[in-house]
C-alpha cells in the first residue's frame, strides 16, 4: 500500500460483470479530475490467442481437461506483483496492452489477440487502476492481494455469472453454447483454487443476485435485468462506512449484516458513486500531503 502511488483493484472472474464496475470507476475519475493508469488483467495472461490455443490442443491431447485462463501456469503473476509493488514505491512499472480486437489491435499494425511491447506506466499519473482476473491473488510464491489500497470483489453468484459469460461469449463472439460450457467446466478447478479465495481479501464484495429464476443458466435467453436484482455489498472493514447516509440515498436499501448492505441491482452504480467517491478524495489528499 502506498500513499504517495494508490492502487485500486477490481477483481473478479470472467463473465462477472467487472467491466462494467470499471466504467463506473472511469466516470468518477473523469467528474473528480483523477489521472489513472488503467491496467486490464488480460494484459498479464501468458500467451497470446493463437499460442493458448496450440498449448490447449496439447494440454487436451495429454488428457488435460482443465487447462484455463484462471490458473498459475497461464498467468504472470509475478509480473503482476512487480507491477503493483513498482508502482507503489516510484508511480511506473512495467505494463502492456491486450489486444482483443481489430479495432484495438489497428493503432499499433499488430493481429488481433496479441500483446503490445512492454513499457513503462507514463510518469505523473494520480493512482493505478486494475481490472481482471487476478487482483487478490495468494499464492506460496506471490501475494498480490497486500498492495491495492483498495481492492474491490465483483462476485455475481454464480448462475447469474454463468449466464452473463453465456450471452457475452455467444452474442459477442459466435461461441455455441456447447462451447461456452466446455469452458466454464474447464476452468472450474481453477475456480474454487484461483478466483474464489480472492474473495477473502477484498476490502469490499458487490454480489448481485437476480430476483428471477435462474435455475438452468444454460438455457436462459436474456441475462437478468438490474431492476430484476438486489446487490448485496459487504465490507471487510465497516469502521467508518455511514450506513445510515447509505441509506438514506438508495431507495429500497436495507441492511442484512451489520457489515452488509443490501440495494436494489439498478442502484448498483449509484451505490458505488457514493461509496467510492471519499475514498478517492481520501487517496488524492493523502498523495497531496506526502508530495
Amino acid at each position: 500500500m502506498s500513499e504517495k502511488h494508490p492502487i485500486i483493484a477490481i477483481t473478479g472472474s470472467s463473465g462477472a460483470g467487472t467491466t462494467s464496475v470499471t466504467r463506473t470507476f472511469e466516470n468518477i475519475f473523469r467528474r473528480e479530475g483523477v489521472n489513472a493508469a488503467i491496467i486490464e488483467g488480460d494484459s498479464f495472461h501468458r500467451y497470446d490467442r493463437t499460442d493458448m490455443k496450440l498449448r490447449l490442443a496439447e494440454a487436451e491431447a495429454k488428457g488435460n481437461k482443465n487447462f484455463s485462463h484462471f490458473g498459475p501456469e497461464n498467468n504472470l503473476f509475478s509480473e503482476l506483483e512487480a507491477l503493483f509493488a513498482d508502482y507503489a514505491k516510484t508511480g511506473t512499472g512495467k505494463q502492456r496492452k491486450y489486444l482483443h480486437d481489430p479495432e484495438e489491435a489497428a493503432p499499433f499494425k499488430q493481429e488481433p489477440g496479441t500483446f503490445t511491447p512492454w513499457q513503462n506506466v507514463p510518469a505523473g499519473t494520480d493512482l493505478l487502476f486494475y481490472e481482471g482476473l487476478h487482483g487478490a491473488v495468494v499464492t506460496p510464491e506471490v501475494n498480490i492481494a497486500k498492495h491495492p489500497d483498495l481492492l474491490i470483489g465483483v462476485v455475481p453468484v454464480i448462475n447469474l455469472e454463468w449466464i452473463q459469460k453465456l450471452w457475452r461469449d455467444k452474442s459477442k463472439r459466435g461461441y455455441s453454447t456447447e462451447a461456452v460450457t466446455d469452458t466454464i467446466l474447464r476452468r472450474m478447478p481453477d475456480y474454487v483454487n484461483y478466483i474464489c479465495p480472492q474473495f477473502m481479501h477484498t476490502h469490499v464484495n458487490f454480489q448481485r443476485v437476480p430476483m428471477v429464476d435462474t435455475s438452468n443458466p444454460f438455457i436462459s435467453r436474456d441475462i437478468p435485468s438490474p431492476d430484476e436484482s438486489m446487490v448485496v455489498i459487504r465490507f471487510a472493514k465497516p469502521k467508518g462506512i455511514d450506513f445510515q447516509y447509505l441509506r438514506s440515498m438508495i431507495d429500497g436499501s436495507y441492511m442484512s449484516r451489520a457489515n452488509t448492505i443490501v440495494v436494489p441491482g439498478g442502484k448498483m452504480e449509484l451505490a458505488m458513486q457514493l461509496i467510492f467517491t471519499p475514498f478517492i478524495w481520501r487517496m488524492i489528499e493523502r498523495k497531496r500531503r506526502s508530495v
